[in-house]
């Protein structure tokens, strides 16, 4: 059995499949032990029936060595009973003779029956190893289609990964990365020039706040305003 031809056979893995489902390794593969499995029931039935041929054979062998030992034997007989006169010695060479006439017609019967018994034995033994072959080879595929199953994985993995980094554009991504460090850059700049001017801004309304004292004038104000209430005299006055 070549399990070569088996696995490209085309078509029987999926009728209606496309073609690259049909050269699918694993649906091939699989396709290729369920032949083998078919292939192991049928030599079962075939050693069945031909080991139920050998047995036949067997017993036909041992029936007609039995008739040849019993016509033998017969003829025998018979002529002794034609030697003591119970017979007599025409009639006992005639019945004699068709004893041994019948004895060499089981003696072909048994040449036929152990031809056939050696025959069959010889297909028995190899029906057997062709059993043994389809076993060890279903054995070894299922573990090899275990085998397969996983490194398609890791190829189909390895393959999409490396896909993914072929079309990574790094000379763009750099340039992208470095614009984007650009205008952070800027930004913070633009932060800092705001904060600055901020800072600038303040400085200034507190010298201003500093050279007039507001608080002071509106106390000094205020006191003045107390006064007039009171009728005394003040600044405005002198």
């Amino acid at each position: 059995m070549n399990i070569f031809r088996r696995l490209f056979k085309i078509g029987e893995a999926e009728t209606n499949s496309a073609i690259d489902k049909m050269e699918d390794p694993i649906k091939m593969t699989e396709q290729g032990i369920r032949d083998m499995k078919s292939d192991l029931e049928k030599s079962l039935e075939a050693l069945a029936q031909v080991k139920a041929l050998a047995i036949r054979a067997k017993n036909d062998q041992e029936e007609f060595q039995n008739k040849v030992d019993e016509y033998q034997n017969k003829a025998i007989i018979i002529l002794k009973k034609g030697q003591a006169e119970e017979l007599e010695v025409a009639e006992a060479d005639r019945l004699a003779k068709l004893a041994l006439v019948q004895k060499e017609g089981a003696e072909k019967q048994l040449l036929r029956a152990k031809e056939e018994s050696v025959k069959f034995d010889n297909n028995v033994d190899q029906l057997q190893k062709n059993i043994q072959s389809i076993k060890s080879n279903i054995s070894n595929w299922e573990n090899e289609l275990k085998t397969l199953k996983a490194r398609v994985k890791v190829s189909n993995a390895t393959k999409n990964l490396n896909k993914q980094m072929a079309e990574l554009d790094s000379t763009g991504t750099v340039s992208m990365l470095e614009r984007m460090k650009e205008k952070v850059a800027q930004e913070e700049a633009l932060a800092e020039a705001y904060g600055d001017i901020a800072g600038a801004s303040k400085s200034v309304d507190e010298e201003i706040d500093n050279a007039v004292d507001t608080s002071k004038a509106k106390a000094d104000n205020d006191l003045e305003k107390l006064k007039e209430q009171l009728g005394m005299k003040t600044s405005k006055d002198n």
